[in-house]
């Protein structure tokens, strides 16, 4: 009798404590599988798991579980297919996704019901800015950042008169406003913002508006397909021979070899580059280039430091991911070893970190120095 007691008891405690240590951890993979970002999706889905797998398939000692969900870039679906993940898979922390507007109701669902998220990849301002929370984490940037990066390089370079052309949409107006804050701020003035409904890839008409102003230069945010026919048709223009083009590095990153001899010369600035030549991400891309039979670009690492900041905040919660405050608040003080370089998060949870000058050479970004060090989001609005 006492025997079959002990086991019982021995049973109710693993049931609370031990058993719950080697229960896999579930990670809801929120991102798109088809469509114009479908590449991107799966860039960001394979260096988190690469990281993973180069810690032996655990992370702080604990088996990961993948749950997915195609978010079809689709902001009005997003709601329904954020609680597939929460409420139906019970994930015990979200990663997504690319498309800002998809982000932001993942942003609401995952404060309303209090899950773990990590964004690797959407920039949306609010998500760190008036949406910001005590459990959302992003290890990719704001649109703010590398677009006024860009914006301070252009009016340094002479530059007194541009516009700028994106997407209607909250990365893309946000991207534009945040290169209009760094070129104004250095003397120079937008004098017009073109936009066109997203996924719209019909350039012509905008192209035409663009060589009759006759600007100094021109700031373009795309993505993915977008950013491939955007810079083909603005090259087939002859407008890359009269008007520099500016823009973050989404318009080059993943698109170079579609994009061919119209990429050449691109200056773009970004929190990554292909030839940063550091033992970390060499390494990193050997390994990812060996694993999957390509190579890495920005949205593999922003991936890779998903999984990265996940694992800070599990060491620190000694592998228990239902200790919730020991978690967040390991990812909060984390300094991230990312291939990028190492960052650490500001106080809105988002990467404070070096944003580099490229231009495009043969099918690399090549990094030519580093536009602005450490630079922090002003996370405007956020209360925590």
């Amino acid at each position: 009798m006492k025997t079959k007691i002990a086991a019982l008891a021995a049973m109710l405690l693993c049931s609370t404590l031990a058993c719950a240590q080697t229960t896999p951890i579930k990670v809801g993979l929120m991102l798109p599988a088809t469509g114009t970002y479908a590449n991107l999706g799966e860039m960001i889905e394979n260096g988190f798991k690469l990281y993973v797998a180069e810690q032996g398939g655990k992370l702080a000692g604990r088996d990961i579980q993948y749950f997915k969900v195609d978010d079809e870039s689709d902001p009005a679906k997003a709601t329904d297919n954020v609680n597939k993940l929460i409420k139906r898979d019970q994930v015990d922390v979200l990663v997504g996704t690319v498309h800002s507007g998809v982000a932001l109701a993942m942003a609401k669902a995952a404060r309303e019901s209090n899950t773990l998220l990590i964004v690797p990849n959407a920039g949306a301002d609010a998500i760190t800015g008036a949406m910001c929370a005590k459990n959302v984490f992003r290890t990719s940037f704001t649109n703010w950042q590398p677009a006024y990066a860009m914006g301070v390089v252009a009016a340094k370079n002479g530059h007194k008169k541009a516009m700028t052309i994106t997407w209607n949409y909250a990365a893309g107006n946000e991207s534009a406003k945040g290169f209009v804050d760094g070129f104004e701020k250095g003397g120079g003035k937008v004098t017009q913002n073109l936009t066109l409904a997203f996924p719209n890839v019909e350039f012509q008409a905008l192209l035409t508006e663009i060589a009759a102003q006759k600007p100094d230069a021109v700031y373009a945010f795309f993505a993915g397909g977008g950013a491939v026919k955007f810079v083909k048709d603005y090259a087939a223009a002859g407008l890359n021979k009269t008007i520099p083009l500016y823009g973050p590095g989404f318009l080059t990153d993943g698109t170079i070899d579609a994009q061919g001899a119209a990429a050449q010369g691109l200056t773009t600035t970004l929190h990554y580059a292909d030839n940063l030549n550091t033992p970390r991400d060499n390494a990193f891309r050997l390994n990812f280039a060996k694993t999957y039979k390509t190579n890495a670009d920005v949205y593999a690492v922003q991936g890779y430091d998903a999984a990265q900041l996940l694992e800070s905040g599990l060491k620190a919660a000694g592998g228990d991911i239902k200790n919730r405050d020991k978690v967040i608040a390991g990812m909060a003080s984390s300094q991230v070893d990312s291939p990028r370089g190492k960052f650490t998060l500001s106080a809105a949870h988002n990467p404070v970190q070096d944003i580099y000058l490229r231009q495009v050479k043969g099918n690399i970004n090549e990094m030519k120095g580093i536009a602005i060090k450490a630079l922090a989001d002003p996370a405007k609005g956020c209360k925590m």
